[in-house]
């Protein structure tokens, strides 16, 4: 399995700047998804569980990011998972689902970006670590 070397390039940066904001936007939905519920116009139940399912992940990711050596298709994947959470939010506020109010769809918006952002410069990243592998 090939793998990239990480000594605070881009990849490690965008990893951990995605871990950080994932683990604090998870604790947030998971522990406050009651008053988060009634100012979004989310389920407490949605909120409770993507925040809880974002954990394990930030947790992935701020380990990565201090790794050495990441194994490529491991961060192949978080960009795909990114860009999969991305239109997912999206979607959610399409379907008829959910009723947010107008916090909910700026959360769900805001948040989309965000994740967008970090799976671009992950595969930024990635090209940049080893443009003849990426």
């Amino acid at each position: 399995m090939s793998a990239t070397t990480v000594p605070q390039t881009l990849l490690s940066r965008a990893l951990l700047a995605d871990g950080v904001v994932s683990g604090a936007t998870g604790a947030l939905m998971f522990a406050a998804a009651g008053p988060l519920s009634q100012l979004l116009g989310l389920q407490t139940t949605l909120l409770r569980t993507a925040g809880f399912s974002l954990l394990p992940f930030a947790a992935l990711l701020v380990y990565l990011a201090v790794r050495p050596h990441v194994p490529r298709p491991l961060v192949w994947g978080i960009v795909g998972y990114n860009l999969l959470w991305t239109i997912d939010s999206l979607l959610l506020l399409t379907t008829g689902w959910v009723a947010p109010t107008l916090w909910g769809y700026l959360f769900t918006v805001v948040q989309a970006l965000a994740v967008a952002v970090f799976a671009g410069l992950q595969y930024a990243g990635l090209r940049h670590s080893s443009p003849a592998l990426a």
